[in-house]
């Protein structure tokens, strides 16, 4: 008994955890080339490349055109499923919720503040992540 309660244990977490991993994904993909409010993402990635390749006025004029020619290019491709991608979001936070739940009532409670400790760890390393692409609320930054 004892067995096949660990399993269904590892099971859910292993389900949550690979939710949470897709659903992370997918917004990246998704929200890449949303403005960023805070200064980082493709401008800066940008102003990275150009310092190290060292570029010319004219070379950063046409890495700047060329970037812009990708962002709306890729903007044409995911628009049209973004409303798509943001309820999948939603309904994986309710999933996400949901079997969280489920596992708390098959531990004790001391193991119950454990797995709450670990989901806030997991969803602080999760927008520590999306912090360093610049983004907010769970939507990741441009990458160019």
């Amino acid at each position: 008994m004892q067995r096949s309660k660990s399993y269904a244990v590892m099971f859910l977490l292993g389900t949550f955890l690979a939710g949470g991993a897709l659903g992370f994904t997918a917004d990246r993909v998704m929200s890449r080339d949303k403005p960023c409010r805070h200064g980082s993402g493709s401008r800066s990635y940008l102003d990275r490349m150009a310092s190290e390749l060292k570029l010319t006025p004219a070379q950063r004029v046409q890495f700047d055109s060329i970037m812009s020619r990708r962002r709306t290019q890729m903007r044409a491709v995911y628009d049209p499923i973004r409303p798509q991608m943001d309820s999948l979001s939603k309904l994986g936070k309710v999933i996400s919720d949901s079997t969280h739940e489920q596992l708390k009532r098959v531990l004790n409670p001391e193991q119950q503040a454990k797995l709450d400790m670990m989901r806030d760890r997991g969803r602080k390393e999760s927008a520590d992540a999306r912090a360093r692409y610049g983004s907010e609320k769970g939507t990741p930054a441009p990458r160019p």
